[in-house]
């Protein structure tokens, strides 16, 4: 599979889109003055407990307090207080390899026995705003790499379960063993799979320098404030998602440019040449087809090549996809049909969630088939689709009623794109003058023309109102041509809307009116 990132800045901010063997499966926005985004790291003040809830309101900044749960407060969430206060407070002195940490809070607690005194704590973004909700927070603070992620207040050691070989996660783990700084978690990621150990403790490194850097803004701050901002939505995407199958990295801007360059520089510089600057003029998105597949790709009606079609709807509670064959007709045999037709659709609503960030419940309405292995065809097809999927998520058996459940993690609000244009002839309203009228308002700035001695006048009009000013032997054009005492020619255009027309002079230069 060839991923190919193309990357539009422009001054509301920059845009991101991820092909996958040049088919448009993410797009990402990232605005200007963006704040408040998924694992940036801030000073908040608790301001209100909510026991019933078993949460608290945290101002972080935001317009609305954001939302802190018990269960996202870490079982460290004591060391993580400490550790705040004495950041905060410190005068040159403080080494975190000498933290000693508190014990961890227990699962059932109350949230008032850990911030009864309403603190200033260190949180996370754990979802961004969404609606009219602000920001959710985490107490698991985790700073991310490429090949690990550490975990600070414990020295707990994990290796992803992606990673099937026994023998390669024990190398792992006993590697990071040998590196891990003391007060650090190590979690070993996917892409560490095969690497050396120079390339893991490299990685490593970076991440105890940027909690340095946190544990330097800490001091003295006051909240609310941010003190660690997550990587730019580009690096932090090609710090998820670079591999051998990355072929191509476009970019428009010469910052963007000379940093990509300089990140994949540091995390895979075999891969530093696939990076190139555009400045050909055209949009970059326009280019590489990704506008026209923006147009095709949302809105409420997504048709796909065979003539079927889906129809997303957005409820407050959910999403819903309903499955329609169209005119796909493949075969006499109807279970085929339906079978062939699910499986498309399955790849689409695949390629849906992920470009659209759908999250929450989504209920997918497939064509109902009768046998239960073509059913179990269809789970495993679309568990398949799902697997490129970073978000998290779940997909449940089809029910009785032949629907299919989607759970997917939501991070972010969803992308909306109107790809519907106003109707330049009714301009919304659904409705257009009459022909009648149209002539009426033709012949008035005809007459207004005629007075104003122009001579060898043309009508361009769209091909309907062609036929209706010519038909017949004694047209509308020709009482027009003895009205006014010479010949006024009528031409039709194609490209005119139905009730566009215009003036030309004999030199055919446009009249404006």
């Amino acid at each position: 599979m060839n991923k190919e990132l193309i990357i539009n800045a422009a001054p509301v901010g920059v845009e991101i889109a991820l092909l996958e063997d040049k088919k448009l499966v993410e797009l990402h926005h990232e605005k200007a003055d963006a704040s408040f985004a998924v694992g940036d790291l801030y000073l908040g003040k608790v301001k209100k407990l909510i026991p019933g809830l078993n949460a608290a309101f945290v101002d972080v900044g935001f317009e609305k307090d954001a939302f802190l749960h018990y269960t996202d407060l870490s079982p460290y969430a004591r060391s993580l207080l400490k550790f705040t206060q004495q950041a905060m407070n410190d005068n040159g002195g403080f080494d975190f390899s000498q933290f000693h940490t508190e014990p961890e809070i227990v699962k059932t607690g109350k949230i008032n026995e850990v911030l009864g005194q309403k603190p200033n704590i260190l949180v996370q973004i754990l979802k961004e705003p969404i609606a009219a909700k602000g920001p959710r927070l985490s107490c698991e603070i985790s700073l991310p790499g490429r090949f690990v992620v550490v975990t600070p207040f414990n020295d707990i050691i994990a290796v992803s379960r992606k990673i099937h070989s026994s023998e390669e996660r024990k190398r792992l783990h006993k590697i990071v063993e040998s590196i891990k700084p003391k007060n650090f978690g190590v979690i070993v990621r996917t892409a560490a799979e095969g690497k050396n150990t120079a390339e893991l403790h490299e990685d490593l490194l970076m991440l105890v320098e940027s909690w340095k850097n946190l544990q330097q803004n800490l001091k003295g701050a006051t909240a609310p404030c941010k003190i660690l901002s997550e990587q730019t939505k580009t690096t932090s995407m090609l710090r998820d998602l670079l591999n051998e199958d990355f072929n191509r990295i476009v970019v428009n801007d010469k910052n963007i440019y000379n940093d990509t360059r300089n990140y994949i520089q540091k995390i895979a510089p075999e891969k530093r040449e696939i990076v190139t600057f555009y400045n050909n003029g055209a949009p970059v998105f326009d280019q590489y087809g990704i506008t026209k597949q923006v147009k095709a790709s949302f809105g409420k009606t997504v048709n796909l090549p065979s003539g079927a079609y889906l129809i997303i709807e957005h409820t407050e509670a959910l999403h819903v996809i309903d499955v329609n064959s169209g005119y796909k007709s493949v075969s006499n045999n109807q279970e085929m049909n339906a079978l062939e037709t699910n499986l498309e659709a399955a790849a689409e609503i695949a390629r849906q969630l992920r470009l659209r960030d759908l999250g929450g419940i989504i209920v997918v309405d497939f064509i109902d088939m009768k046998l239960p292995d073509n059913k179990r065809k269809l789970i495993e097809a679309m568990e398949e689709f799902m697997k490129a999927d970073r978000a998290k998520h779940a997909v449940l058996p089809i029910s009785k009623f032949g629907l299919m459940q989607i759970t997917r993690q939501r991070m972010k609000p969803e992308v909306t794109i109107n790809t519907q244009e106003t109707c330049p002839t009714c301009n919304g309203t659904g409705k257009i003058s009459s022909t009648l009228v149209l002539e009426d308002e033709i012949e008035k700035n005809l007459s207004y023309l005629v007075m104003q001695k122009h001579k060898g006048l043309t009508i361009v009009v769209h091909p309907i109102i062609y036929a209706y000013l010519t038909k017949g032997w004694i047209s509308i054009r020709r009482k027009w041509s003895w009205k006014y005492k010479q010949k006024i020619k009528l031409k039709a255009h194609n490209n005119y809307y139905l009730t566009e027309f215009h003036f030309f002079d004999s030199n055919e230069e446009e009249i404006k009116l």
